[in-house]
């Protein structure tokens, strides 16, 4: 694959792939090359930090946590204001996405407007942040008496953060936790570190507190010595399902908040408006390259349906534009690594090779996997049975709702389905029988509103992300009563 000419990095890069520890950028014991996901080439250097480097952040966000003064009206106009100054930078980090994420010039502009709505969300969240009363003389016996709760913060929050949404997940984990109270150490992914500083220096540019925002970068020795620290009180994390576990069992009593993995599936019953449902298809298995957790990797179809949804979307999605992000126009970039896009062709291939049909698809180039529609997926294949977390798409048939939700229901996750129908009866079914965090009607799994919560059962997790659902999540109530 020809690589064109490498362009230069953001002014700032040296800086952004500092570590934030006490309010102060400064440089790790160790670097390490952040690259191109087009060219794959670097274009950044990310700082590792030692162990007691981890430690002095962590004693550091305590102090600052427990030296704040900032009132619920003072954390919503910084987050208002850092909401502002995200959107003021959006040239910026347009190029810092298609960078080091591999984002189309649309898919980054998405991630930022949506990243300044959540803080926008977060900063009504943190004026409307408080308790309840509680009617304590209806117990009897209790006349005189005054009982109501107080929702106070945890202290310090770490969020760790992945590389598909390296603005908005950082956002749904750091603005809720600030509208709370909190001090956060946010540990982003190593493949997009730059963006995450960037979010960093919003927020103090904002008014928030030295101290109260840090960033350390690293891979899972540093998340280990994060889940070492017993001044952390609460775990926010987005990624795998096999570290979601590792984290879970070594954080003990300590809480957490797990987005997980999944195996997406979208549903199409014969009586659905393909006009509607197919765009929208195509834009939930391929935005992102696939790598969305809600990406549609599975599109159940009944079965009257399937010859007009193969070939019509065998048209949509060979027609996409796929390749170089900084291409006016381009659809599907590339994937985070060389070594992901070859697994993916792996993937690909043995399910072609177990008897798959590949209806629209293409030769590897780099890390860029053309976008892929397969047909007659052997469910043992990995395809059939593991997240796949690229832009691939496998449309299976089935006869009856009932089996199609057996279908969705026999995997170990439940993050999201989509189902479309015209039938209410067949929505209200799905709704109630689909073991999934969220179902959605005439929409896709990936249609995801930032206000509302968001988050699995089974392997994919549990909590939930979303400003109003993760306040609650990332502070406690206290019970107060008074005798007068």
């Amino acid at each position: 694959m020809a690589h064109a000419a490498l362009n230069a990095p953001p002014a700032d890069a040296g800086i952004a792939g500092q570590l934030l520890v006490g309010g102060s950028w400064v440089q790790g014991v160790n670097t390490a090359p952040v690259l191109d996901k087009y060219q794959l080439r670097p274009f950044a250097e990310v700082h590792l930090p030692s162990r007691e480097q981890v430690h002095a952040c962590i004693a550091a966000a305590e102090a600052a946590f427990r030296a704040s003064t900032l009132d619920s009206a003072a954390r919503g106009a910084i987050l208002d204001r850092a909401a502002d100054l995200m959107e003021g930078r959006s040239d910026e980090l347009v190029e810092i996405l298609r960078r080091e994420a591999g984002f189309p010039r649309a898919d980054a502009a998405s991630e930022i407007r949506r990243c300044a709505m959540t803080f926008r969300l977060s900063a009504e969240e943190a004026r409307r942040f408080a308790g309840e009363l509680v009617p304590l003389e209806g117990a009897g016996g209790q006349r005189g008496r005054i009982g109501f709760t107080l929702r106070v913060p945890l202290g310090v929050v770490c969020a760790i953060t992945p590389f598909n949404a390296p603005l908005n997940t950082v956002a749904h984990k750091v603005g809720p936790a600030l509208a709370a109270g909190n001090a956060v150490v946010l540990k982003p992914s190593q493949h997009t570190p730059v963006s995450s500083c960037v979010v960093a220096e919003v927020l103090i540019e904002a008014g928030l507190p030295a101290g109260l925002i840090s960033v350390l970068h690293g891979g899972p020795d540093v998340v280990y010595w994060l889940l070492d620290e017993p001044a952390v009180r609460f775990y926010a994390f987005t990624g795998s399902t096999e570290a979601g576990r590792a984290i879970q069992e070594r954080a003990g009593l300590r809480r957490t908040q797990m987005e997980l993995g999944s195996i997406a599936h979208c549903v199409i019953c014969a009586d659905a408006d393909l006009d509607r449902a197919l765009p929208k298809v195509v834009n939930a298995g391929f935005r992102k390259a696939g790598q969305v957790c809600t990406s549609i990797q599975v599109l159940l179809v009944e079965r009257p349906l399937v010859p007009e949804v193969e070939a019509r979307l065998t048209s949509l999605v060979g027609a996409l534009p796929y390749g170089d992000p900084g291409e006016n126009g381009t659809v599907v970039g590339p994937v985070i690594s060389e070594a992901s896009a070859e697994r993916i062709e792996s993937w690909i291939a043995r399910a072609v090779e177990a008897g798959a049909r590949r209806l629209t698809g293409g030769v590897r180039q780099g890390a860029v996997v053309p976008p892929t529609l397969l047909a007659d997926v052997d469910p043992s294949t990995p395809l059939g049975c593991q997240e796949v977390f690229g832009p691939v798409m496998c449309i299976a048939p089935f006869d009856t709702i009932d089996e199609a939700i057996r279908r969705v229901n026999a995997t170990p996750y439940g993050l999201a389905t989509g189902i479309f129908t015209n039938r209410l009866d067949t929505a209200l079914q799905a709704a109630r029988r689909l073991e999934v965090g969220g179902v959605h009607i005439n929409e896709t799994p990936s249609s995801r509103v930032d206000a509302m919560p968001y988050g699995g059962t089974k392997d994919s997790g549990f909590g939930r992300e979303g400003p109003r659902y993760a306040v609650r999540e990332m502070s406690e109530e206290r019970m107060v009563t008074l005798l007068a």
